[in-house]
């Protein structure tokens, strides 16, 4: 079984009398460490696959592991140890504490964790070394975006998800941050998925899952990923 296994699952949502299939029996796998990418327009999904990974959905049927354990079995006060320890969010618009620094952000997250990860280390490893002691609206755009991956890297997830990182970015600073989310998943073994609409970064992830009205419509596998240097926005 790989480290990340979606087996048959389903969800529905009901609205009014209506029953939409936001996702039909969905397989697929992803292994410890890899970069994956899943792919898909808007409304095809891929969120609605975010939020039950992320505990913070319940799927209508079928299995979802991660490093052994089955998300889905998991009552209210297990989910949210999961969502604690074990999942890092990373959004499109930051989520920090204005009235925090960056390194209180931070810090604080890793005090969350059972075995996190040093946040001054971390902080630097983002190249962020200089800005710790300044506050959310002192920052640029990939600054944010930066400190919020150190936020979520810095309590030692076993995932890493990440909704659109780049969305709100211009294309310099998209490859920069997609860059750092690649190094983070080699440099920490972090098992990063990304989701997104823009199909220009594939070539450079491990793994991508492209999916479209709420089902699987492809599996990539990049045996030599292009670098994030490389990629036509």
């Amino acid at each position: 079984m790989s480290y990340l296994t979606f087996n048959n699952v389903k969800k529905n949502y009901e609205i009014g009398n209506d029953v939409v299939q936001a996702l039909q029996s969905i397989n697929f796998g992803i292994n410890e460490a890899e970069f994956t990418i899943v792919l898909g327009p808007s409304g095809s999904g891929k969120s609605t696959l975010l939020n039950l990974l992320g505990g913070m959905d319940t799927a209508t049927s079928g299995k979802i592991f991660v490093d052994g354990i089955d998300v889905t079995s998991l009552n209210q006060h297990q989910l949210t140890d999961y969502r604690r320890h074990d999942v890092g969010f990373v959004f499109q618009f930051y989520n920090l504490i204005p009235s925090l620094s960056v390194y209180e952000n931070v810090d604080m997250a890793a005090r969350l964790g059972r075995q996190s990860l040093d946040a001054k280390e971390i902080l630097s490893s983002v190249g962020l070394e200089n800005r710790m002691k300044h506050f959310p609206a002192e920052l640029s755009g990939g600054e944010l975006q930066r400190t919020s991956i150190a936020r979520a890297i810095c309590k030692n997830p076993k995932i890493l998800l990440c909704d659109e990182p780049t969305g709100a970015l211009d294309s310099e600073t998209g490859r920069m941050i997609l860059s750092l989310l690649h190094k983070m998943s080699r440099d920490y073994r972090q098992t990063v998925i990304v989701v997104t609409h823009n199909s220009l970064i594939a070539p450079a992830a491990d793994k991508v899952i492209s999916i479209k009205d709420g089902k699987i419509s492809d599996v990539q596998i990049n045996e030599q990923p292009i670098s994030m240097g490389k990629v036509v926005w």
